[in-house]
């Protein structure tokens, strides 16, 4: 009586397994239908990107790639409003690295020198780093503006980048995993005669490694898009960025845009962060997910 019990708790009830089979083909086909809604303006823009200046103006647009991929993407790529589409991406890439590295770097050693050092009015500082959430680049835009041009950082790359190196949420993000570490690890590598920086490079940093390559993802693509601040401080087109140059490509007044080659350059826009994304795919989501600190 006790087995037939058991096994009559563990079977399924009748029909839970059809259920949840059900439940799982409308999930998967509504995951299907985002990503098709999704895709389908980027797959448009490819189409556009391989086919004639007449082809898109003509309607219907053909939904299938044409014969000109490696006119337009040539074109787009070796020539330009004002400068190649290549030196425009270079500029991006480098500007995207370095306000990325340069924000983890920073946030890093602030979370740390707040949770592990003892001074007088820690709190107060770390507050104050926080309350600069409620100032993005746009309100302190202009006084940013007057220190840049003050040092001669126009028309330069650390101009692109040193300005927006500093990073309140990655700073609070960083502390908050640094409070999780627990306490005996400080106070045996205390005991073993490490020095706070070898403490830091040995053990923290090792244990942020997912923490590190998820803001890596966030905050390079926060580099990418950015386009208020290079259109100001760059007079230059050496140093236009490809967001920038996207903009330039659309003629003023009655002038046709040379749609094939604005379809290429916005698909070859996407390709550097598609490619940091899929990379580091794996520590992305650990880093979001992980609860093993």
């Amino acid at each position: 009586m006790a087995a037939r019990a058991a096994n009559a708790v563990a079977e399924p009830a009748p029909g839970m397994v059809e259920k949840r089979g059900g439940a799982l083909w409308l999930t998967h086909v509504l995951m299907i239908l985002g990503v098709l809604v999704v895709f389908f303006p980027i797959w448009l823009a490819f189409v556009a990107s391989t086919v004639t200046q007449s082809e898109i103006a003509s309607p219907p647009m053909p939904l299938l790639p044409g014969d000109q991929f490696l006119d337009n993407y040539s074109r787009a790529l070796f020539s330009g409003v004002n400068v190649p589409v290549a030196t425009m991406l270079f500029n991006s890439t480098i500007m995207a690295l370095g306000i990325a590295l340069g924000k983890i770097a920073i946030s890093l050693l602030s979370a740390f020198a707040i949770v592990y050092f003892r001074f007088p009015g820690r709190a107060t500082f770390f507050w104050m780093i926080f309350i600069t959430l409620m100032l993005p680049v746009e309100v302190r835009i202009v006084p940013t503006y007057e220190v840049v041009a003050g040092f001669g950082m126009l028309n330069s790359y650390s101009g692109l980048i040193f300005p927006l190196i500093a990073s309140a949420t990655a700073t609070f993000l960083f502390r908050q995993f640094f409070l999780t570490v627990p306490d005996e690890l400080a106070e045996a590598a205390r005991v073993d005669g490490a020095k706070p920086m070898r403490f830091f490079f040995d053990i923290i940093l090792p244990m942020s490694r997912t923490n590190i390559a998820a803001l890596f993802v966030i905050l390079f693509i926060y580099g990418w898009n950015q386009y208020l601040w290079p259109l100001l401080i760059t007079t230059d087109p050496e140093f236009n960025t490809i967001v920038m140059g996207i903009k330039q490509m659309f003629p003023a007044g009655d002038d046709t845009a040379d749609w094939p080659v604005i379809m290429a350059t916005s698909i070859l826009a996407m390709i550097p962060p598609v490619i940091v994304v899929i990379s580091m795919q794996k520590l992305f989501i650990r880093g979001l997910v992980d609860s093993e600190k």
